[in-house]
């Protein structure tokens, strides 16, 4: 009697997902050198040339934020904000409680965090905002350039537990006219205006 053998299933091939140690070190290695690269969920992503009215409108909400908090907080402009193990969005924006004492890590967390947005308005209202959601940060912002809105995103909220992720409750839009308080800063009023190229 003689069997016939079954073919071995194929291999699937899985993708690498990239750890922030190792989207760092590929940093400092000058790989994305020129390129304005993030790492969301172990997938290494590039933003592109920024334009005008992007960094513009980077430039005057990191003014107006340094307004309406005052000293005793940290503004990070476009630095490494470690939320997990495979994320580091590198916000915009981010502003951190205290001030710099010679830590050598990157923060993990912050008060408020912005992303000013022009291209990459649909992942920083859904991909970056779960993540952000899901680490914790209670004031989120995305500054819609194109649109001329500022969308804020407050109380994170827990999915159910075998999703594993966290979704934010509250998501209002304002306009150009509207104003706007911090949650970590809640007697200073920011326009919206102000934040706009």
């Amino acid at each position: 009697m003689s069997t016939v053998a079954t073919p071995a299933a194929p291999r699937r091939l899985k993708p690498h997902r990239w750890t922030v140690p190792e989207f760092h070190r590929l940093c400092r290695l000058g790989l994305f050198t020129g390129r304005r690269p993030i790492l969301l969920d172990g997938v290494i992503l590039e933003q592109g040339p920024m334009d005008a009215p992007h960094a513009n409108g980077v430039e005057r909400t990191d003014t107006a934020v340094r307004l309406a908090f005052g000293t005793g907080w940290r503004f990070r402009i476009q630095l490494p904000l470690v939320l997990n193990l495979h994320t580091d969005p590198v916000p915009d924006v981010a502003i951190i409680a205290g001030v710099l004492t010679g830590n050598l890590d990157h923060p993990t967390t912050a008060a408020l965090v912005i992303e000013v947005s022009d291209t990459t308005f649909d992942t920083d209202t859904t991909e970056k905002a779960e993540l952000y959601a899901t680490a914790g940060i209670r004031d989120y912002w995305v500054l819609d350039v194109a649109n001329r809105q500022l969308h804020v995103f407050r109380a994170p909220q827990p999915l159910p537990t075998k999703l594993s992720a966290t979704v934010y409750r509250a998501h209002t839009v304002l306009g150009p006219n509207d104003t706007i308080s911090p949650l970590a800063a809640p007697n200073a009023t920011i326009r919206v205006a102000d934040l706009l190229p």
